[in-house]
């Protein structure tokens, strides 16, 4: 059923309007490539670099620059030869080459957020580098169509509450939509608000978790473009 009165709608932007964890992970895999470890696996090593960026991620944030510190430590910790500066600079520049990644809308993502903008409310709520992220939404060319852009550091239950006290949203009829559990669905429902979870199946290790009921209603959607449906 579609919901008739005009709603706050919440989108995330990293893997719900756009391509983002495809290019770390092509980073990822070329950075396997140049430790050539003798006996950690690429899911070994998966494990050693989530380890360092659970502990880099509160002090740094996120985004390229940041990946790029995360994966020089990894390399200098578990490289089994010499620790060369070039080597340091090649694992970096893997990193840094995801700046220059294309803009890539998720199918259905254009012109299902045009519509809606027609309908509701729109607002973008991202986490990560400040620059680097104002950077993709100019880009995405999506801009237009959004009541409002902002970009935090940490999206938790306190940063959506702050978010919805801000806006003037009535928590009834403000929606979280994003593919993060554990940023974009499970804070939301402990602020009060309603969560759609719309899956990527190259989400972010680090944002994976269970999703936990909350105060608000939970959705699942496997395509932006059932909004439509419901909006």
């Amino acid at each position: 059923m579609r919901i008739m009165e005009r709603q706050h709608l919440i989108f995330d932007a990293d893997d719900t309007l756009w391509e983002n964890n495809i290019y770390f992970e092509e980073a990822f895999d070329r950075f396997c490539e140049h430790l050539a470890h003798s006996s950690l696996n690429p899911d070994q090593v998966r494990e050693k670099l989530d380890a360092i960026e659970i502990e880099n991620n509160k002090i740094h944030g996120y985004g390229a620059v940041n990946f790029a510190r995360n994966l020089r430590q990894c390399y200098a910790t578990h490289c089994e030869r010499e620790v060369a500066e070039s080597d340091l600079q090649h694992v970096a520049g893997l990193a840094h080459k995801i700046l220059e990644s294309p803009m890539e809308l998720i199918a259905g993502v254009a012109e299902t957020i045009q519509e809606l903008a027609k309908r509701q409310e729109l607002t973008m709520f991202t986490k990560g580098e400040p620059a680097e992220q104002a950077a993709k939404i100019e880009r995405s060319g999506l801009r237009p169509y959004f009541d409002h852009c902002e970009i935090v550091k940490e999206k938790h239950r306190d940063a959506y509450l702050r978010l919805a006290e801000a806006r003037n949203f009535r928590h009834h009829a403000t929606w979280m939509i994003g593919n993060s559990p554990k940023s974009d669905i499970n804070p939301a429902l402990a602020a009060g608000l309603n969560a759609i979870h719309i899956p990527h199946d190259r989400t972010w290790t680090l944002e994976r978790e269970e999703i936990v009921n909350g105060g608000g209603r939970l959705l699942t959607l496997s395509s932006v473009r059932h909004l439509l449906e419901h909006f």
